[in-house]
């Protein structure tokens, strides 16, 4: 019996080890799962996250939209689409900038685009397109920071990748598209988003 007993254990050990061995060679499951994404940026030239942003991008100034690149957009993307704000203004959130629709060769914006529903740009030699909403001024296209003197106030840049574009109706175009309106219509939709700060105060 105890020869037996012996032999069991053996046989136990050595299909252990066996195991073992099968189990070292292989990588772990979920390896591939560990890859590092790079994460989508928007980088402005005239000011770096947390600066202050310069008179000319203000009505202070010649009230010009700052330029912007975007980077490291998804290769899934179908559009990019932009909202500037500004938390602090003393009504709670001010929309000063949106832009959506944005064709994914056209992430390097330019300064100082046109205020229009459908504003004409040109980027390395082409012309796209731009899709403007309703900035809380009651006006298309980029309207700067305008605090009331006091405290520095916030501004976000943020930009969204999609896996989608918005088909809004002639109507709702008319009437502006909010970013009440984007968000809603963005649910489910955005792979990757990316923000920068910029902050302005007025003496």
């Amino acid at each position: 019996m105890m020869k037996i007993a012996l032999s069991i254990v053996m046989a136990g050990l050595a299909l252990m080890m066996v195991a073992f061995l099968v189990s070292a060679q292989q990588p772990p499951a979920d390896s591939s799962m560990k890859k590092s994404e790079v994460k989508m940026e928007v980088y402005c030239p005239d000011f770096k996250e947390g600066e202050a942003i310069p008179a000319k991008f203000t009505c202070d100034g010649q009230d010009l939209s700052p330029a912007l690149n975007i980077l490291n957009v998804p290769k899934e993307a179908k559009s990019l689409t932009l909202i500037c704000d500004d938390p602090d203004a003393p009504s709670g959130d001010f929309v000063h900038w949106i832009i959506y629709n944005i064709p994914l060769e056209a992430r390097m914006l330019p300064e100082g685009i046109t205020r229009a529903v459908s504003s004409i740009v040109k980027i390395k030699g082409q012309e796209f397109a731009l899709q403007h909403g309703r900035n809380d001024f009651g006006r298309y296209g980029y309207g700067g920071p305008c605090p009331p003197k006091g405290k520095p106030h916030r501004y976000y840049f943020k930009v969204y990748a999609l896996d989608t574009k918005f088909d809004f109706t002639i109507e709702e175009i008319k009437s502006g598209i909010t970013k009440k309106i984007l968000l809603e219509r963005m649910k489910d939709h955005v792979l990757a988003e990316a923000s920068l700060l910029g902050t302005y105060q007025r003496k």
